[in-house]
């Protein structure tokens, strides 16, 4: 068996026998004819709640009938004085470009001279110009990037004080929302390891909300409610829905779904509930994938742009746990290209003699970040962890975590491994797209 794994701009050659295949656990195929700009056109002739009113989609749990909200984006935006979009940061592989390719036209109609795009970027960092090239592609780069303001959740002038949800997360949110009179809400819709799935709502909350609302709502993902498919019962994702209701501007979004080459496979536009939960179906056909049985050995690769760092790559780790047999061998391949991303979970985790140990003192004291620690822990704690990455050995044990020189080095070593316990033929699954990839083994 021989597979090639991207990495960076080179390929990593991976070679072993046949016999210890199970499966190459990929997202499932979507059968697409159209063309993504007219997938996207398409999805603006019929937003939603119209499609909803004409049976085209149903299992939305939630409805909001906001008649603003239903209405054509040319509608929407009649007599809009300013215009605020919110897109997302270069962490996500959202074809933003894309979208406001087929957007734009209907918002320089409506007012060519007051838009602001504000970059969801919840607590992350601000883009580099390289990211805002990415983000806004090359046709519009030059024409929208001194129109982007980067949201800065540490910046307490620039917040609105909404009050507390019922889990009592308080919620403070850019005020650009409330200055504007429109907003547009673009984002993916994928599944999410703590929040259920991407998209929608997000985008208020982390995206655009303080680091203290932040902070708040991430301590949740500590609940064993808050993983991956989950939307009913999951209190991040209840609380992040309660925000909606807080925000009384008119919102219109456009949501996609990415197939497994990140190209358009679907899109949901109008009111934001309705086709957050409508892409949540198409995603569920994408990305939720059955497998026989667990591995032995699991590779779960964090594609581009995931594998900026390691604290978004993690998602491999958690996905690729699914389908880990307890004592088996989970291999992360990520370049982790900006190093590990935030420091707090590493923090912890270093101050920690075991991952049991990690686990105890983030039951006891929570920062942002902490959630990330205890599901690296989590897994640490009945299997092991390695990585083919740039990040450098020390600081990986540090993480419980094995650094690996090559691809096919941690694999013979994983076998190695395997064999020394009695299993004569480990069992091997690779996930190519392990951030969004959610595994599911029938037996």
């Amino acid at each position: 068996m021989k597979i090639d794994i991207p990495y960076l701009d080179k390929t990593l050659h991976l070679e072993f026998p046949d016999e210890n295949l199970i499966v190459i656990a990929e997202p499932n195929e979507l059968h697409v004819t159209e063309t993504e700009e007219k997938i996207l056109h398409d999805a603006l002739v019929v937003p939603y709640p119209e499609r909803i009113q004409q049976n085209m989609v149903s299992g939305c749990s939630e409805k909001n009938s906001d008649e603003k909200t239903g209405k054509s984006i040319e509608d929407f935006l009649n007599g809009a004085n300013k215009i605020l979009i919110i897109v997302n940061d270069g962490t996500r592989p959202t074809p933003t470009a894309s979208m406001l390719g087929v957007l734009l036209p209907a918002i320089e109609k409506a007012a060519p001279d007051n838009l602001t795009i504000l970059i969801a970027t919840g607590a992350h960092r601000a883009p580099t110009e390289d990211e805002y090239l990415q983000i806004l592609g090359s046709e519009f780069y030059k024409k929208l990037r001194p129109l982007c303001i980067a949201h800065d959740s540490k910046c307490k002038n620039d917040m609105v004080n909404l009050g507390f949800t019922k889990n009592r997360t308080p919620i403070f949110l850019n005020k650009l929302i409330f200055e504007a009179d429109r907003i547009i809400v673009t984002g993916s819709v994928e599944p999410h390891y703590f929040a259920g799935f991407t998209g929608g709502r997000k985008a208020f909350l982390p995206g655009v909300a303080s680091f203290e609302s932040i902070e708040a709502n991430h301590k949740l993902a500590l609940s064993p409610c808050a993983c991956s498919l989950a939307l009913e019962g999951n209190p991040v994702h209840e609380d992040m829905m309660e925000v909606l209701k807080l925000i009384n501007v008119p919102v219109f979004s456009l949501m996609t779904v990415l197939d497994k080459e990140q190209k358009i496979a679907a899109a949901f536009c109008g009111n934001l509930i309705e086709a957050f939960y409508a892409a949540v179906e198409t995603a569920k056909k994408i990305f939720c994938v059955s497998v026989p049985v667990k591995a032995d050995i699991v590779i779960s690769v964090a594609k581009f742009p995931m594998d900026i760092d390691l604290y978004q790559s993690q998602k491999a780790i958690d996905n690729g746990a699914l389908v880990l047999k307890d004592g088996g061998i989970l291999i992360l391949v990520s370049s982790c290209r900006d190093g590990i991303g935030d420091t707090a979970y590493a923090n912890l985790l270093a101050s920690a003699a075991s991952p049991l140990e990690a686990i105890d003192c983030i039951k006891k004291s929570y920062k942002l970040g902490y959630h990330k620690a205890a599901k690296i822990a989590e897994v640490a704690a009945r299997a092991v962890i390695a990585a083919v990455s740039q990040i450098d050995s020390g600081t990986l044990k540090s993480l419980f975590i094995e650094k690996e020189s090559s691809l096919q080095e941690a694999l013979d070593n994983a076998l190695s491994s395997i064999k020394n316990k009695g299993i004569t033929v480990p069992g091997i699954i690779i996930l190519p797209d392990g951030c969004v990839t959610v595994p599911e083994a029938v037996s």
